[in-house]
């Protein structure tokens, strides 16, 4: 068994939940914030058997995009002058696919 954590975009998470719903695939969905950008998105928490991995993989991959978004740079103290935004690419899905050692439902 595996244990699959996606960080997504919040506006991937209500197409990315139907399309495991519609998969007949059980998920827990927390709402989190990003440290980089402090922008919104949504964990997914999806456990799976070994052999369903790549399914559950393949949907994410087909229903979290990356985007580009103009960002402001970080203001050096010691330099107050304005710097040009940057483009920056956010979205898509950071996937994590951990080995569970124990599984218990009750």
């Amino acid at each position: 068994m595996k244990l699959i954590i996606a960080v997504v975009q919040d506006k991937d998470s209500h197409r990315l939940a139907q399309a495991l719903i519609e998969e007949e695939i059980r998920v827990t969905k927390l709402a989190t914030t990003g440290g980089f950008l402090k922008s919104g998105n949504t964990t997914f928490l999806i456990g799976v058997d070994d052999e369903h991995v790549n399914r559950v993989l393949n949907i994410i991959r087909h229903n979290c995009q990356s985007r580009k978004r103009l960002m402001s740079p970080m203001v050096d103290s010691a330099d107050l002058s304005p710097s040009p935004p940057v483009e920056v690419q956010v979205g898509g899905a950071t996937v994590f696919v951990l080995p569970v050692e124990r599984f218990e439902q009750y």
